[in-house]
C-alpha cells in the first residue's frame, strides 16, 4: 500500500482535500492518512487513520509511518488569518522549520513526492501591475505589512523543497494559492493581527437575511474566483502523475468581476420574495484584482474546471447546510 500523509488534515483545505482523496484514489493502491494538530476522531468516518502531530517536533516523526510512504501533501502552515497579535518567529518556525523536519523525514523513509501549497503573496510586488498572474512570473515580494515574514517563510520551505529535489531525487509539486473558496464553520480570520469577518461570508450572510448589500468601488474590476474542490482536483491529479515536478497556479483562469460576484451571491442565497437591494458605493475602496494563469496545469495534469461561479456558490450552499462538519 501507497501511503499518502496528508498534514495539515484538521484545517479547511484539509477537510476538503481528505474526502476528495477517499473517494477518488484507488483504496486498494493507496491508504491515505490524516495529520493534524488536534486530537479528534473526525477521521474515523472515512475509515482512515489519524495521528495528533506537531510539525515543529522534531521527535514527533518518529511516531509517523517509516516504510511504504508514497507521499506527503504538505498542507500544514501558520499563515495571517490565524494569527491573533503578530509574532514573525512562529512563520519560521512552523513553516520553515517544520517543512525542513517533514523532507529529512521523507527523505529517509524513501518517499516518492511531496505536494507544498505555497501562497501567492510571493508575487506580491506584481500586483495591480499584472492582472493575469503568470505561473512563471519572478518572485517579488512586499517586505512590509503582516504578510511579509509568512511570505518569506513559504519561500524559504519550496526552496528547501528544491533543494531535496535536486539532491536527493524527491519528487516535487508546488500549488500557488490564491484566496481558496469554500464552506467552512469558521467565519473569522485576522487582518493585521486583527479578528474580523470574512468579506465574503458576510456578503453571503446579508443575502441570506435577504438585507441590502453594498457593491464598493469599481463593480468591473474582478479576480478568480477558486473553489476548493477545484483545487483537491489539481493536488489529485499530481498525486498519480508521473511527472518529476512542477509548480503551479491554483486557479480557474477567469476572472469574475465584482458586479457578477455579488448578483450571484444575491441569487442564489436570497429568500424567495426578500431578495436583497445591490447598492453601488464608487466612492469605497477598489477590490483587489487578479486572475491565475492555469495553462501549465491543464496541459501536464489534465486539470479541467469543474466549478464555474455559480456552480461554486450552489455547492456552497449545499455544504453550508450539512453538519459533515461536526466534531473537528
Amino acid at each position: 500500500m501507497k501511503k499518502v500523509l496528508i498534514f495539515g488534515a484538521t484545517g479547511s483545505l484539509g477537510i476538503y482535500l481528505t474526502e476528495y482523496l477517499v473517494h477518488h484514489l484507488d483504496r486498494t493502491e493507496y491508504e491515505i492518512i490524516a495529520v493534524g494538530r488536534r486530537k479528534t476522531d473526525y477521521f474515523s468516518r472515512y475509515g482512515i487513520k489519524y495521528i495528533s502531530f506537531s510539525l515543529e517536533n522534531s521527535a514527533d516523526y518518529e511516531r509517523l509511518p517509516q516504510e511504504e510512504v508514497y507521499a506527503s501533501v504538505h498542507l500544514a502552515n501558520l499563515m495571517p488569518a490565524r494569527m491573533p497579535g503578530y509574532d514573525p518567529a512562529a512563520y519560521i518556525r512552523i513553516n520553515t522549520l517544520g517543512t525542513a523536519y517533514l523532507l529529512e523525514y521523507l527523505r529517509k523513509t524513501g518517499a516518492d513526492r511531496i505536494l507544498f501549497t505555497q501562497t501567492y503573496a510571493d508575487l506580491a510586488g506584481h500586483w495591480e501591475k499584472e492582472v493575469r498572474l503568470s505561473n512563471d512570473l519572478p518572485r517579488k515580494l512586499k517586505f512590509t505589512g503582516d504578510h511579509a515574514v509568512y511570505a518569506i517563510s513559504k519561500c524559504a520551505a519550496v526552496d528547501l523543497i528544491e533543494h531535496y529535489h535536486e539532491e536527493f531525487g524527491l519528487r516535487n509539486f508546488i500549488f500557488r494559492l490564491p484566496n481558496i473558496y469554500m464552506y467552512s464553520p469558521e467565519e473569522y480570520y485576522y487582518v493585521d493581527g486583527e479578528k474580523k469577518l470574512v468579506s465574503y461570508r458576510y456578503l453571503i450572510r446579508r443575502a441570506t437575511q435577504g438585507e441590502p448589500i453594498e457593491m464598493w468601488g469599481n463593480p468591473e474590476r474582478g479576480r478568480d474566483i477558486v473553489y476548493v474542490k477545484d483545487f483537491c482536483q489539481m493536488v489529485w491529479r499530481a498525486l498519480i502523475c508521473s511527472r518529476d515536478s512542477g509548480f503551479y497556479n491554483v486557479g480557474t483562469g477567469v476572472q469574475t468581476t465584482l458586479r457578477k460576484q455579488i448578483e450571484g451571491i444575491v441569487e442564489v442565497f436570497s429568500p424567495p420574495g426578500k431578495r436583497s437591494e445591490i447598492i453601488p458605493r464608487p466612492d469605497k475602496y477598489d477590490a483587489m484584482q487578479y486572475v491565475m494563469d492555469i495553462e501549465n496545469a491543464r496541459k501536464e495534469l489534465g486539470y479541467e474546471v469543474q466549478y464555474d461561479y455559480l456552480g461554486y456558490l450552489r455547492d456552497y450552499q449545499k455544504e453550508m447546510r450539512s453538519d459533515r462538519f461536526q466534531g473537528i
